[in-house]
């Protein structure tokens, strides 16, 4: 029938939002229904709509949910393989139904019946009102503007009763679940929603089952949409959102709070959790926000407009807590809260603005209390202000109902006024009531001790105030700062030990319950550890220092050193590289004859070698890094493809923050390496350097960095691979490119390595192309040549450095001692020439040095080394003659010597060497007794 048709159209023309998502879309399409059956007269059949049902509700933005033909409402809560469908795909499946319909029934107008001008031009009797109805009826009937204005809403559904066998089916299943025989009434349900998918009631009572078969998930859906079908059930909306809540999915416990606050504004408890749940999620604006509604909508509820201003102060929208409470007092005058100005007044004086707070207790009192006894808070909060501005008589007039019976039943008024006096460095009256508060308590009251403790400090009573930070200390073992400050009070009353232990970690720090919340350790502060280090550094104890420091550099410097290499771009992916890698692999490893040229252009043999190169250099650099971090304590985690790997997230944190851009915490560097010097820790020592040099060389200091560069010099030399010291005595020779000690100290280190480094050979010949005035690196040239028996491009430098240095005692001895070696070899013609011109050089450094020891000595060697014995013994018995005293080793360019070359006495004394070579020189021609009474005399202990 026409008018059955017509009230599907409005059943399907009603639609309803999911998760508060295209409420507008729902609005304009409702709008455009409206527009196009603007002028269609409304049908005057009584079975679909009564006369009494002409007028409009009103439209809240919601719409009746309806399930079009097609879609089964069952796959969206029983598909066990994928789930619940989401809501909004549910939405858009109705989308598309309405669209599809109002779709068609606009092309059946079109195609099959003439226009409404049309119909309306030609006899109107010529076809009858269900006919007219049964082709432009698709959507909400309403009455021609002419007929009736236009009133804002929709109208109410049809009044169409349910079929009674629907009715005797859900009381069926209704029995069936009140007798707990739930396959019968899930099956029953099933064949309802099948027949009417558009009925609440089924899919309410099968909620109702699955509840009671504890299948809270499919109850939940189901309820889910039983309250979509029914939007003005606010209970059931209610039931929703506690289910959610309980099932920690915020998300849809929103949604469910919205629609139930739509379905009942007035309930207030329902805007007072939405409040909740924004605090819950830390979102303090529209937590105040929302508070402030249920003020405006309840004028009564003084207690939401407070909790609605501190929530604006938490959110740092302070002008906004100080406007509310303004307009709220502006409004109520007399009849004011005593709590909304004892808050107007905290926030006023949290801000500094004491005049206003002030101004606003002083017209309480005036309007509210006149003739009365005025509030307790609010009086104090005055005396506060007045302090404040100097008035410390009228504050104390006001303060004088606080008396020491009574102050334990006002210990906050009571601590705002200590901590007022405090802050203001009245110390002797804070301290009045502090102790006020300390006598009445009977508990132990850790910050109040605190604050008694920092009193007496500031009134210079260490021994009192020493005395209640041990009291606070019980109760407040973790509050590192008034560890450290007791600390430094030990450290100057002379009790080391007490201040150690204090910032010793207790012997069961690292097993046990205690340590299921690291982050709240005390002994795990970087000021308490830092604070360690410079007692133990003060007071000597190098090892104790060590083992507490060292640990949290490395970590934080290797830490900062993987971050900042990580920002490198990657070229290549591991994926890429082994492609390429493909090439040179064979192809056929199932073939007897192998190992063939790959046939491929060769770019791509040239690409693939050094893919393969490259994917080798990956896998030592994350073995590498793996063993590097391994060592410093951090977790390691094997990293993709495209990674050699990296440290976990938690272990990225640096346990010392911006320790780097500290002058205090380089020094601090600078006295862990030499600490570790000390104790022959080298390796750890140049790590410690390298990591340091590398990372913090932008904001390290000149001097700093100079320091650090010859410590690591001098551990250079001490470790078993002296290349890892390059860099740093590198820099120190090109910073002092003139410098003799500089010289020295690069030799020393260059000198033991095993083979001939490219990068030596290269630097040397830059600094002697760049400072070409400079003889140190001419003298190490001649040294190296010589080094490698290369005598005369050895005795070439050391000519060339002669020429620049003549009355150099060493270059004279270099000169003649290459020259002496070169003469012994088998190509040179005019032996005994050169032997001549070197023994001259060395007679020149003879004379240089004043008839040193060393030179005698050096003499008596070459003679005895070309074989003339006679004059050697000669020479060797003058350097017994003499008896030698020890001379300081040479200074680093820091001016330090190195604390672990401890010489015995003697060390520059050479009767012992010459006695043996002399010694030889008789046991050789036959002098027995000679030989024996030369080693007894001389070399005998």
């Amino acid at each position: 029938m026409a008018g059955e048709t017509s009230g599907e159209d409005v059943d399907a023309g009603s639609r309803s939002s999911f998760a508060g998502l295209n409420e507008d879309k729902g609005v304009e399409v409702a709008e455009e229904q409206e527009q196009e059956v603007e002028d269609v007269p409304e049908e005057e059949d009584g079975e679909d709509m009564d006369a009494g049902d002409e007028e409009y509700i009103e439209d809240d933005g919601e719409y009746t949910f309806r399930f079009e033909d097609g879609i089964n409402p069952l796959d969206f809560v029983e598909n066990n393989d994928s789930g619940i469908q989401s809501y909004q795909q549910l939405e858009r499946l109705e989308n598309e139904a309405l669209a599809d319909k109002k779709r068609k029934a606009v092309e059946d107008l079109h195609r099959d019946g003439p226009s409404f001008k049309k119909v309306r031009e030609e006899d109107i009797s010529a076809a009858s009102m269900e006919e007219i109805m049964g082709v432009l009826n698709f959507g909400v009937r309403r009455k021609s503007r002419k007929m009736q204005p236009k009133k804002r809403g929709r109208r109410k559904g049809s009044k169409k009763k349910l079929d009674p066998q629907l009715t005797r089916m859900l009381g069926d299943a209704t029995l069936h679940y009140a007798h707990e025989r739930f396959e019968e009434a899930i099956s029953i349900l099933h064949e309802v929603i099948r027949l009417a998918p558009n009925l609440p009631d089924s899919y309410h009572t099968l909620g109702l089952v699955y509840s009671s078969l504890k299948d809270y998930k499919k109850a939940m859906n189901f309820y889910m949409i039983a309250a979509l079908l029914t939007p003005k059930d606010s209970s059931l909306w209610k039931m929703l959102f506690t289910w959610s809540i309980e099932q920690g999915d915020i998300g849809q416990a929103g949604y469910c709070l919205s629609k139930a606050i739509t379905a009942d504004p007035k309930d207030v408890t329902l805007r007072v959790h939405r409040a909740s749940l924004y605090v819950e999620l830390k979102d303090y604006q529209r937590a105040a926000e929302t508070y402030l509604q249920v003020y405006q909508l309840f004028p009564e509820k003084v207690g939401a407009l407070t909790i609605a201003a501190k929530l604006y102060q938490t959110c740092g929208q302070v002008e906004s807590s100080i406007h509310i409470l303004e307009d709220y007092l502006k409004g109520q005058l007399a009849e004011a809260n005593d709590s909304v100005v004892d808050l107007l007044a905290s926030i006023y004086m949290e801000t500094k603005a004491y005049d206003r707070a002030l101004q606003h207790i002083e017209h309480a009192q005036a309007v509210r209390y006149s003739g009365k006894e005025f509030p307790l808070n609010l009086k104090i909060k005055a005396g506060i202000c007045h302090i404040h501005f100097g008035n410390m008589q009228r504050a104390q007039v006001l303060f004088n109902d606080l008396k020491p019976e009574n102050a334990t039943e006002h210990s906050e008024l009571v601590t705002d006024i200590a901590d007022s006096l405090m802050a203001l460095e009245h110390y002797n009256d804070a301290l009045s009531y502090y102790l006020m508060l300390e006598e009445k308590s009977g508990v132990e009251n850790g910050l109040l001790h605190l604050k008694i403790a920092r009193c007496f400090l500031s009134l210079k009573e260490r021994l009192r105030a020493i005395e209640f930070f041990y009291k606070a200390l019980k109760t407040r073992e973790d509050d590192v700062d008034a560890r450290i400050t007791l600390t430094s009070l030990l450290l100057e009353e002379g009790q080391v030990d007490e201040a150690i232990l204090l910032l010793v970690p207790p012997k069961d720090s690292d097993s046990g319950e205690e340590c299921s919340d690291k982050s709240n350790r005390w002994w795990d502060s970087e000021k308490a550890k830092l604070k360690l280090c410079k007692i133990y550094w003060g007071q000597g104890m190098l090892e104790n220092f060590v083992d507490t420091i060292f640990p949290l550099i490395r970590k934080s410097l290797y830490v900062g050193n993987l971050q900042h290499t990580g920002k490198t771009k990657k070229r290549l992916s591991k994926k890429d590289l082994v492609e390429r890698v493909k090439v040179l692999d064979d192809q056929d490893t199932d073939n007897v004859f192998r190992g063939f040229r790959p046939i491929a252009l060769p770019s791509d043999l040239v690409k693939a070698s050094r893919a393969k190169k490259k994917l080798q250099e990956k896998e030592i650099l994350k073995e590498k890094r793996k063993a590097e971090a391994l060592a410093a304590g951090i977790d390691w985690i094997d990293g993709s493809d495209d990674d050699p790997g990296f440290v976990s997230q938690k272990s990225r944190k640096r346990p010392l923050c911006n320790f780097l851009k500290d002058e205090e915490h380089h020094q601090l560097i600078i006295d862990l390496c030499k600490a570790l010097g000390t104790l022959q820790r080298y390796w750890e020592a140049l790590e410690i350097i390298n990591l340091t040099l590398r990372l913090a060389h932008n904001v390290l200091s000149t001097e700093k960095k100079e320091e650090l560069q010859s410590l690591g010099a001098q551990m250079a030399y001490y470790t078993t691979d002296p290349k890892h010291g390059f860099d740093c005595v590198k820099n120190i020779v090109l910073q002092h490119p003139y410098s003799f000690a500089a010289w020295n100290c690069y030799h020393k280190v260059t000198s033991r390595l095993e083979n001939r480094d490219s990068k030596h050979s290269k630097f040397l010949r830059y600094m002697q192309g760049k400072y070409v005035d400079s003889v140190p690196p001419i003298v190490i040239s001649g040294h190296h040549f010589t080094l490698f028996s290369h005598h005369q491009d050895a005795a070439r430098k050391y000519l060339e450095a002669y020429k620049r240095l003549p009355e150099n005692p060493l270059i004279n001895l270099c000169v003649g001692t290459a020259l002496i070696n070169l003469a012994l070899g088998f190509r040179l013609q005019n032996k005994h020439q050169c032997i001549l011109q070197g023994l001259a050089f060395l007679y020149n450094n003879l004379r240089i040095s004043e008839n040193s020891q060393e030179s005698l000595y050096n003499i008596a060697r070459a003679y005895h080394h070309v074989g003339m014995v006679t004059l050697a013994a000669l020479y060797y018995e003058k350097v017994l003659a003499i008896r030698e005293k020890d001379h300081p080793i040479p200074k680093l360019p820091d001016g330090n010597l190195n604390a672990t070359e401890n010489h015995q006495p003697g060390y520059c004394d050479l009767r012992r060497e010459a006695a043996y070579n002399l010694h030889v020189i008789y046991k050789k021609s036959g002098a027995l007794d000679l030989a024996r009474q030369v080693l007894k005399d001389h070399c005998s202990f």
